[in-house]
Order: C-alpha cells, then sequence, then structure tokens
C-alpha cells in the first residue's frame, strides 16, 4: 500500500532543498501506492529540531505546501551529512488527513518520526500501554504508536544504540511492516525495517564498495517479552542488546548516499545498486555506513545480503509522449509480450525453456493437483489459463482466490503444486496462503513482475514475466505477461507427449504472431473511444463470453470498476438463462465477446437470446466475421488467432474502453479512489 521514500547523504554536500526535492521526486515514482496523504521530515537548519510538512491530497499538493513552508538561504546552505524521510498513504487506520498524514512523531519535540507501510495488528495493545505512561496521541493510526514506543525505550534506556531502540520495539510490534525511521537524537542515522512488505537499500558511491555483500549480524536468541501493561516503566520489557562487536561494515570510500524504498522505481535514477531486505533485517547507517542486523536467526539464513545490479531503466517508469501510465502500459504489450518469451520460446526449434522451473518439471509431471492462486487480475489470469493446463498437462487444475483459500483452511498435500501469481510479487493474501501451502510441503511456484519480492524470495522456484515496471494501478501489460507465462509452462509440461505436438506447433505458431497481432487490435483505440462516448454516461455495463473469453470478461468488468467506478459485471454466457437475462432491456449496454472457437454456437444462442430481449449487444468478433455481425448494434473486430491465445486478443479492447470511459467522466486512471497498486494488507 503505502510508499516509503528516505534519503541519506553522508560526506556528500547537499542543501535542504535539494534533499526535499529528492524526497518529493521519490514520491513522485511511488504515488501509485498511495495518494490519500503526503508528507516528509527533515533536520532544521539549527540541526536541533525536526520539521514535517503534511498534507491531504497528492504529492503534488506536498510540493506546493513544501515550496511555501521551505524558503529562504537556510534551506539552500550545503550540509555534509543528513537523512530526511518522506511518506505517500493509503489509509488503512484513520481517515485521509493531515493529523493521519505520516510521518508520525514520538512527541511535541519530534524527538523520533517514523514512516510505516502496512498495519500493527497489536497496536490497540502497545496504545494502552503507552496512554498508562502519559503519551497522548494526536492520530487514529495505528504507526504513531511504533514512535511512541521507541521515545519510551529511549527514555528507559538511554545507553541503547538508536538501532537497538527501533529493533526493540519491533519485537513488541505484531502485523506486517515496513518502517523508517529518524531522530533528532541520533542526527545522521536512519533505521529501517521490514516483515511481509517491501523495502530496499539503495547504495550510491563515488567509488566501489569494498564488498558486494553486506554481513548479517544477530543478537541473542530470546524469546520475545510481551509489553506487560502494568509493569513499572523503570523496568525493561525488551531483549538483552547485541553482542555483535562488528556492526558496521566499513567502505572504501565514505563519501556515500543512501535510499530507502517501497519499490526500486524510487530509486533508479540514483542509483541501480540496491539491497532487498528480507522479513526481519534491521539496517542501519551510522557514520556513513550499513549494517544489517537479523532479529531471528534461522539455520537457511544466508551470511550477507548480496548488493543486486538492477536492470531497469529510468526511461521505464517515465510517461513519455503519452497522458497517462496506463495508457503507456496498454500501448507497451506488443513489447512486453515478447519480452516475456524472450529467451524462452525458441520459435526455430518449436522449444520451451523456462529455465527457473526446469529443474522442478519432473517433479511437476508426478504431482496430484495444479493449483493457481492470486487475487484480482491475477486471479483472472489463472482463469484464462486453466483449461490450457488441464488439456496439456492432463492433470486436475483448481483456480483459487487467495483472499478466500485460507478462510476455508483448504486441504494441502505435499504431492500438490502450487501456482501463486502476483504482479508485485507482495500481495499480502496470496503471500498468507504461500506460506499455508509451504508450511505443508507443496511445491510452491512464484509467477511474478518484481525481482527481489517476498513470493518470489519464498517460493521454490518460479518464472519472472518480464513485463517491464507497472505504474498505473489498474494492471494491463502484467495481465497479459502473466497469461503467457502460464501457457509456457503448459507447453513445456507437454514436450514429451506425442498425441500433443499438433496442438504446440498451433499454439508456438500462434504465439510467434502475437506481438503484430495485438498492434492490430491496438489500432481499434479511435473505434473504441468512440464507443467509449457512447457508453460513459451508462450506470452498468454487463460483459459476456464462455470458454477461453470467460476470463477476458472478469477482467474487463474489474477495469471498467476500477478505472470509471461504474457497475460492470463479467457474465459467463451459459448462464445467461438462470438470471442474468432479466437485466436486459433496451436501455443495458450489453458487451459480447463471440469468437470463432469451440463453443462459437453456444455464444451465437446466448447473442439471439439477447437480442430476443430488445438488447442492443456491441460485439468482439473475429475480422471478417458477418454473421456474427448481423447481430450487433456495433462490433469490434479482431484477428484471429489460436482459441487459447484469443483471451489476450479479447481483453485489450476492454483495457482500451475502461480507459477511455474513465477520461471521459472525469477520473484519475492512473490511481482510481480507494486502490493502490500493491495490495501488502489483508
Amino acid at each position: 500500500m503505502c510508499g516509503i521514500f528516505a534519503y541519506l547523504n553522508y560526506l556528500t554536500p547537499k542543501s535542504r532543498q535539494e534533499v526535499l526535492d529528492l524526497l518529493v521526486t521519490g514520491l513522485k515514482r511511488l504515488e501509485y501506492r498511495g495518494y490519500d496523504s503526503t508528507g516528509v521530515a527533515i533536520d532544521s537548519p539549527d540541526n536541533k529540531n525536526i520539521v514535517m510538512v503534511k498534507r491531504t491530497g497528492k504529492v503534488k499538493v506536498l510540493e506546493e505546501a513544501i515550496q511555501e513552508h521551505f524558503s529562504g538561504g537556510d534551506y539552500s546552505e550545503p550540509v555534509l551529512t543528513h537523512i530526511g524521510i518522506a511518506h505517500t498513504r493509503w489509509a488503512t487506520h484513520g481517515v485521509p488527513c493531515e493529523r493521519n498524514s505520516h510521518p508520525h512523531r514520538s512527541d511535541d519535540g519530534n524527538g523520533f518520526v517514523v514512516v510505516h507501510n502496512g498495519i500493527i495488528t497489536n497496536y490497540n495493545d502497545v496504545k494502552t500501554f503507552l496512554a498508562k505512561r502519559g503519551y497522548e496521541f494526536e492520530s487514529d493510526t495505528d504507526t504513531e504508536v511504533f514512535a511512541k514506543l521507541v521515545h519510551h525505550l529511549w527514555k528507559t534506556h538511554p545507553t541503547y544504540s538508536f538501532r537497538e531502540l527501533v529493533e526493540q520495539a519491533i519485537l513488541q510490534v505484531e502485523g506486517a511492516f515496513a518502517i523508517a525511521v529518524k531522530s533528532k537524537h541520533f542526527p545522521g542515522e536512519c533505521v529501517a525495517s521490514r516483515r511481509s512488505s517491501p523495502l530496499l537499500v539503495g547504495i550510491k558511491t563515488k567509488t566501489r564498495l569494498a564488498t558486494d555483500h553486506i554481513p548479517i549480524l544477530y543478537g541473542k536468541d530470546d524469546k520475545k517479552q510481551n509489553l506487560d501493561q502494568d509493569a513499572d516503566p523503570g523496568k525493561p520489557q525488551v531483549l538483552p542488546r547485541s553482542e555483535s562487536t562488528s556492526e558496521f561494515m566499513p567502505l572504501e570510500e565514505k563519501e556515500v548516499e543512501y535510499f530507502f524504498a517501497s519499490d526500486a522505481s524510487a530509486v533508479i535514477e540514483h542509483t541501480n545498486r540496491v539491497i532487498y531486505l528480507e522479513d526481519d533485517d534491521v539496517a542501519a547507517v551510522r557514520d556513513g555506513t550499513l549494517s544489517i542486523h537479523r532479529l531471528k536467526k534461522s539455520l537457511d539464513d544466508p551470511h550477507a545480503r548480496e548488493i543486486t545490479t538492477l536492470k531497469m531503466e529510468i526511461q521505464q517508469i517515465m510517461k513519455g509522449n503519452y497522458d497517462y501510465f496506463m495508457q503507456k502500459e496498454i500501448f507497451e504489450q506488443p513489447d512486453s509480450v515478447v519480452n516475456t518469451m524472450r529467451g524462452r520460446v525458441r520459435f526455430d526449434g518449436n522449444a520451451i525453456v523456462l529455465g527457473g522451473i526446469k529443474d522442478y518439471i519432473p517433479e511437476i509431471k508426478r504431482c496430484r493437483r495444479l493449483m493457481l492462486i492470486g487475487c484480482g487480475t491475477s486471479y483472472h489470469s489463472a482463469v484464462a489459463t486453466r483449461q490450457l493446463l488441464e488439456e496439456l498437462t492432463e492433470l486436475p487444475v483448481m483456480v483459487e482466490l487467495a483472499s478466500d483459500f485460507l478462510d476455508r483452511n483448504t486441504p494441502i498435500f505435499r504431492d500438490d503444486v502450487c501456482f501463486f501469481i502476483s504482479q508485485s510479487g507482495e500481495t499480502a493474501d496470496t503471500l498468507m496462503a504461500l506460506r499455508y501451502c509451504k508450511q505443508r510441503g507443496a511445491l510452491i511456484v512464484g509467477i511474478t513482475n518484481t525481482v527481489g519480492s517476498s513470493i518470489c524470495r519464498e517460493s521454490h522456484c518460479g518464472v519472472h514475466i518480464n513485463a517491464g515496471p507497472e505504474i498505473g494501478v489498474a494492471s494491463t501489460k502484467a495481465y497479459t505477461s502473466q497469461f503467457i507465462s502460464l501457457v509456457m509452462f503448459a507447453l513445456v509440461m507437454s514436450e514429451d507427449r506425442l498425441s500433443l505436438q499438433q496442438r504446440r506447433l498451433e499454439i508456438l505458431q500462434a504465439l510467434s504472431k502475437l506481438a503484430d497481432q495485438i498492434r492490430e487490435v491496438l489500432k481499434l483505440d479511435t473505434k473504441v473511444q468512440e464507443l467509449a462516448k457512447d457508453l460513459y454516461q451508462h450506470k452498468s455495463l454487463l460483459i459476456m463470453g464462455r470458454g477461453y473469453n470467460f476470463a477476458t470478461c472478469l477482467e474487463g468488468a474489474l477495469k471498467v470498476k476500477e478505472l470509471t467506478y461504474m457497475h460492470s459485471e463479467g457474465i459467463m454466457a451459459g448462464e445467461l438463462k438462470h438470471g442474468p437475462l432479466a437485466l436486459v432491456d433496451d436501455s443495458m449496454p450489453v458487451l459480447m465477446i463471440v469468437l470463432r472457437d469451440p463453443v462459437y454456437v453456444k455464444c451465437m444462442n446466448a447473442l439471439q437470446q439477447v437480442t430476443s430481449r430488445k438488447g442492443c449487444p456491441i460485439i468482439i468478433c473475429e475480422e471478417g466475421d458477418e454473421e456474427t455481425q448481423a447481430f450487433s448494434s456495433r462490433h469490434l473486430e479482431i484477428p484471429r488467432t489460436v482459441d487459447c491465445l484469443q483471451g489476450i486478443l479479447t481483453v485489450i479492447p476492454m483495457q482500451l474502453l475502461s480507459y477511455h470511459i474513465a477520461v471521459l467522466r472525469g477520473c484519475d486512471v492512473d490511481c482510481p479512489r480507494n486502490l493502490a497498486k500493491s495490495v501488502t494488507v489483508e
């Protein structure tokens, strides 16, 4: 959900105004993660206090407030060492307003300030504990208790280092979170940590680091002690301090800049060298050097965190000549599907190589069943490919909503193979379901778009979809790349089946033409825009299809709901007579997908039922299909392809339609109300 960005310069002269510009730019890169409210915190010119500016609304509002608040020579003077933190919020506790905006402070003197992504589930207990010790709360958030808890620990344990104070506070809170903390009592220092919520550290130096690995340090493995609400505040309710003596990894060159961010897109314009933090890592910077400390030690822990070199380009996260990120990402799909197949599909030899799972293919072929688990758009990509997976693997295939999966305590067996599909790789419901299945011995396969994400790291194997950064909240190119990834898996599973070779060849040939066919579909943009002008004032839209195109109906309806705030429903055409037909009249917009595939006759029956009830359906059909077009009021023609890939071509007009309706209705296309890109809370 929320976006965290922090910047620390050590012996690298930067004015406070430059720091503010960096923070605001970082927030703009993360705005897709939350846009209810924003805030920044930097040191005052006398270095004796922390100055915070918070605003309700988008980053642009904060930027204007900063220009008004920070003017004058004091903020233009270079500072050798400084830490600034910033945040863009997606509200979970408390309505969007300035007092609920981050950063949150520990006291009136701004002794400690914190930015936070996630939910602290036991915040009420901690809040009660702190209230009994005289702390007064000024917000409705769960985050504020963390800042005040660190302050309480600082008062009771004044000899503790900044990192140790934050560590002890983390041990007392439960839930999923990523945090970054700064303090006027520890100038030039920053401490950050994560648990089930993404956080990375970017490193920029004039010369290389002494090593490409940062060693992991440990304290004692004592069990957590709960806060005692009736305890004497003078008695420590914390773990013993770390006994590590080698706390910080020295650098060859002391001039260094650090960036703490929820997403790599916020740091790529500054550095391509990052460390992805793991759950229960605590990263601390002091005197320009970085240490990574582990709260809990396990047998499979590595001895160091590797510095990863990002392959992302800054151009990938810019709008270019497009009005919106979503528009850009829709039109990137000819390239994104090629990138998904690049190096994997060998059209000259009709072969597929998925390096991330090839060693596990024999085990997968012996499994009891395949389970595809995801939320929202990722769930729809599973629905879209289930039929092909059943056909080519000849295994039972279950498709599950991750949010419903744990509610049922679904039986999982050691010979199950579970696919977890998520664009961000951090989706909380999907991640919880993954851990549930992993504990029960199932083989875990991750399908993600984000290197270093939680699902990527916690899976046994997986496929990176290579769709490139997706900034628009409504997923478009990630859907088609997830679709292609699952199709490639089905082809790998059937490569040794003689009876399926003709079918495989047919699909491979269709994949080779797919990028050009997507370009043809995108040429419908003007026609779709005209269609949107007829639909945008309606209150509802029904989208019907069946077979391989039912998933398009679900995904298309979701896009309309996400972007336009207009009711839309994806309906299985075979269910039309069992209730939905009652909705059809001469004023209800109905969009139907009718293609020349094995269910064509059944779809035509549904189409005729709609027209006989005075419905005026809009049809997505194949080029030159005049018989089908005769039943339509308007139609969109797409190129012919193999049945199992039709869903990629039919979903693009739905993406364009939802985009154009949203523009006509005056909606914020990239940042729909109440929604965030990465759903890191349950």
